[in-house]
């Protein structure tokens, strides 16, 4: 197949799986009971509350909720926030999105040379002692969920040793960003080391490694210049997945860190049936995982020789 013709497929193919996501939410936050003001502190009066549906179109059947919605999201416009009657849901994501993006972006880069490290040594120092403990830590890594690795830090770090604050948020580069990056880090550093160490130990076994030493090619030279970047392969593919997860699945991390993120807000959105705000952050969030998925396609032919010109 041709390449460009590859790409325009693929970019296509974000529009029926955008149109699926939407489709299920919306469906699913309609099917819960309940509604955006059945949990008032104080009971709204019928007519306020018939007031209140008419304003925002709940009143109208769920077909033209559903088609008014996806015209004004395919134009950009999310609506109005239910909760935050004074900003729109474009403006909840412009102020939030970013910090949830540089939050991503640390823990991302922490995961990268954690993972890639423990995986490269476990696999050059195979059943050595290096070996199992990265074996070990990638396996608690994997079972901890970062929602208890951040509540761990922060009652670690924070309130026993008073080593870093206990929440807030000044920069991806200020030290109250090294809580939530590391407590969204652990899991897919442990991700990234079972497949560097898996992928590794698979391409050192292989004939032309064999080769390159026969030649007389050092260890070193070896692993740098022809394992390496053969191992990356299956590496890059989880990378691209695990970077869309970490920036939305930054949920509860960002809420027990007190980080103003976009999954802060996406969770009290929730517990308040905000339904544009749910909806619109449902809609970026598939958009930045199909983006991420295209991106390690593309990166394919790049480190496999085998599938350039294809």
């Amino acid at each position: 197949m041709n390449r460009s013709a590859y790409v325009i497929r693929r970019i296509l193919l974000i529009i029926p799986t955008l149109l699926a996501i939407y489709t299920l939410t919306f469906l699913l936050i309609h099917a819960t009971p309940g509604g955006p003001w059945s949990d008032t502190d104080k009971p709204i009066p019928p007519l306020v509350l018939e007031r209140l549906n008419e304003a925002y179109g709940l009143n109208d059947p769920l077909w033209k909720q559903y088609v008014d919605y996806l015209k004004g999201a395919i134009q950009g416009d999310f609506g109005p926030s239910f909760s935050s009657r004074s900003r729109t849901v474009t403006d909840i994501i412009v102020d939030t999105f970013p910090v949830s993006l540089q939050l991503g972006v640390a823990a991302m880069a922490i995961a990268v040379v954690t993972g890639f490290t423990l995986g490269t040594l476990g696999a050059i120092r195979h059943n050595t002692a290096i070996d199992y403990v990265s074996s070990f830590l990638a396996i608690v890594g994997i079972s901890t969920p970062s929602y208890v690795v951040a509540s761990l830090l922060v009652l670690l770090l924070a309130s026993e040793l008073h080593w870093l604050p206990t929440g807030g948020w000044d920069g991806m580069f200020s030290t109250k960003a090294i809580i939530p990056a590391l407590a969204l880090s652990f899991f897919p550093s442990a991700i990234l080391a079972r497949y560097t160490r898996a992928s590794m130990l698979d391409v050192l076994s292989s004939d032309y490694i064999r080769t390159a030493r026969a030649k007389g090619l050092s260890e070193r030279a070896v692993i740098i210049r022809h394992a390496l970047r053969t191992s990356m392969l299956p590496v890059v593919t989880v990378a691209g997945v695990v970077f869309a997860d970490i920036i939305t699945g930054s949920f509860f991390v960002e809420t027990i860190a007190s980080v103003p993120g976009l999954g802060r807000y996406f969770v009290s959105s929730i517990s308040e049936r905000d339904y544009p705000v749910i909806l619109g952050t449902v809609l970026l969030f598939g958009t930045v995982i199909t983006i991420m998925n295209l991106i390690v396609d593309l990166l394919y032919p790049l480190l496999d020789p085998r599938l350039q010109g294809r």
